[in-house]
């Protein structure tokens, strides 16, 4: 996809509500930037209200746009429906629902807490089917809107030390393909986005090797990406050519010997990164 076209994806969601979850930092940030830039008004949540209402001031005064912030942790189950609450309220019509907050946790699956594990799948996997839940009627109802979901290259495969984290973004991954198929007759479309290692805070977050991070996509060309695949109706899309051709390859390889790569490629190491 040429370079211009992917710029101007963000348009198609000109003075229309774009929701973004985990916007506070990373791909979430530059998401509503790009968006942003191409005209949407945004609903901007995350945990952290001080980068959110820093962000919502630069969009607003550099694009003229409206937005509105709403603080909330996706660990407490209760929080889509608060979101859902803070937008029927303001009498927000959600156009693009963004499930954007994740994180990861690196390690030995039996040293990692068990709360931190199903943290991640309350975040990762709970939130983004509930919140997907609370929005997708009424798009079906009007007959559009859109939903972008981020999983990951790692929902591809087995990830050893990283299990829990691939597992969930496996879900993220089905569940936006199976999705885009069901309401694709009713002008609604569902993408997942999908990058490899990209330049945020994920890694530090995770405490995850800064080797894994040496060659890594920016957080606007990820979002670029997704913006793009989801304008052209993609059920799904990688980030990164290199990405696409690991992912590719992968499958000729035995799934035994993949794992086993990965497991040398993301094995805990004391020595430098």
């Amino acid at each position: 996809m040429a370079k211009n076209s992917r710029k101007d994806a963000a348009k198609n969601w000109a003075g229309k509500w774009a929701l973004i979850t985990g916007a506070s930092a990373g791909i979430g940030w530059a998401l509503a930037e790009q968006l942003a830039a191409g005209g949407a008004h945004l609903v901007l949540t995350a945990r952290r209200v001080d980068r959110l209402q820093k962000l919502a001031t630069e969009l607003t005064s550099q694009h003229k746009i409206q937005v509105e912030v709403f603080t909330v942790d996706l660990i407490r189950p209760e929080a889509p429906e608060e979101i859902q609450a803070f937008t029927t309220q303001k009498g927000i019509e959600v156009e693009l629902l963004v499930n954007n907050a994740g994180f990861g946790a690196f390690g030995y699956a039996h040293e990692i807490p068990a709360a931190k594990i199903m943290e991640m799948i309350q975040v990762n996997c709970s939130a983004v089917a509930h919140l997907t839940r609370i929005y997708l009627p009424a798009m079906v109802e009007r007959r559009h809107g859109d939903i972008l979901i981020v999983s990951s290259v790692a929902a591809y495969q087995p990830v050893p030390f990283n299990s829990a984290y691939a597992a969930t973004k496996a879900f993220d991954l089905l569940f936006a393909e199976g999705i885009a198929e069901e309401v694709r007759p009713f002008g609604v479309r569902v993408c997942a986005l999908c990058p490899g290692s990209t330049s945020t805070e994920f890694a530090e977050v995770a405490q995850q090797p800064a080797r894994l991070f040496r060659v890594a996509e920016t957080s606007e060309k990820v979002a670029r990406v997704g913006l793009a695949a989801l304008a052209k109706g993609k059920s799904r899309v990688i980030s990164g050519a290199m990405n696409l051709l690991m992912m590719e390859s992968q499958r000729l390889a035995p799934r035994s010997l993949v794992v086993k790569m990965a497991a040398k490629m993301m094995h805990p190491s004391d020595s430098a990164d």
